[in-house]
């Protein structure tokens, strides 16, 4: 993707800022930095002797959020966000006030044709965050045998017509396998009956959610992120995490509850107005819980 200004919009911003309550001189950590947004609204509160902290695997958002943030106080470091304790480590710092995770991909990843976010995009099945890490997804659907597909598309997806999916793609890959994300979208349409959710919602939504889940081992990093975080934070420090489906939110929901490290601030998640959602149709399926570091 060329170099510009991000197009992302950054989704329950003005959530994150009251929930976090970032002051000058804090330290707050953005776990995934994506196009910046809630990066340079928390850098640019914390002035004054305080520092951002950004996290991201994809390289080419860290490239993006030098340009973006600088000028910020902001320290921008390419990692997974469950690594947080030895980014932390490596920098000198024990404990921070405060840790932001937004689970979803950024407009940014959508937009760019090399790496098959998109499902108009002519370009690669890749759906890697980092693509220097890892197998593409095209390779994935390459080696698994239709049972192992289905189960895989059933489970990160919660596709009910996961059995047609993975069928039509093992059948294809005997002479002109799935490559591109315009195949692969055009495929799944197919194979899912047309109803009201297929209207409000691309068919193939469930099953390239399951396959960027799988090759990017998604919810294996929030689980450790969930255990390993909180002992990152100060007494008082705050864990704040937009989710934007259940397999992701029923995970932050129950470590919140059962964790006697924390204290959960919102007992009901924080969802978009919907001026918000009418202006940022991204922001229609976000989910925020925010907790609490207790002494």
């Amino acid at each position: 993707m060329a170099e510009s200004a991000s197009v992302h919009v950054p989704v329950l911003l003005e959530a994150i800022i009251e929930g976090l309550a970032p002051k000058p001189g804090v330290v707050i950590v953005d776990g995934t930095l994506g196009g910046g947004g809630h990066s340079r609204a928390l850098a640019e509160r914390v002035v004054l002797g305080g520092s951002l902290i950004a996290l991201d695997r994809d390289p080419r958002a860290i490239d993006a959020g030098e340009r973006i943030l600088r000028g910020l106080p902001v320290r921008l470091v390419q990692a997974n966000f469950c690594d947080l304790p030895e980014v932390l480590q490596a920098v000198g710092i024990s404990q921070v006030d405060g840790v932001v995770l937004d689970l979803g991909m950024s407009s940014d990843q959508l937009a760019d044709a090399d790496r098959g976010f998109s499902f108009n995009s002519d370009g690669p099945l890749d759906l890697r965050f980092d693509t220097t890490a890892g197998a593409p997804a095209w390779r994935l659907l390459e080696r698994l045998s239709a049972d192992h597909l289905a189960d895989l598309i059933y489970e990160f997806g919660e596709e009910r017509f996961s059995r047609r999916i993975a069928k039509a793609i093992t059948e294809r890959r005997r002479d002109n396998p799935v490559r591109t994300a315009r195949d692969m979208a055009e495929l799944v349409a197919r194979c899912v009956p047309r109803s009201r959710d297929t209207e409000r919602i691309h068919p193939a939504t469930r099953t390239f959610q399951a396959l960027r889940i799988a090759v990017n081992d998604e919810l294996k990093s929030l689980d450790i992120a969930l255990r390993r975080i909180p002992d990152c934070l100060r007494p008082g420090g705050r864990f704040a995490i937009i989710s934007f489906h259940s397999l992701e939110d029923r995970r932050v929901k129950e470590a919140f509850q059962n964790d006697v490290r924390l204290r959960v601030l919102t007992r009901r998640p924080i969802r978009a107005d919907e001026v918000e959602t009418s202006q940022n149709p991204r922001a229609r399926g976000a989910k925020l819980r925010i907790a609490e570091r207790v002494a």
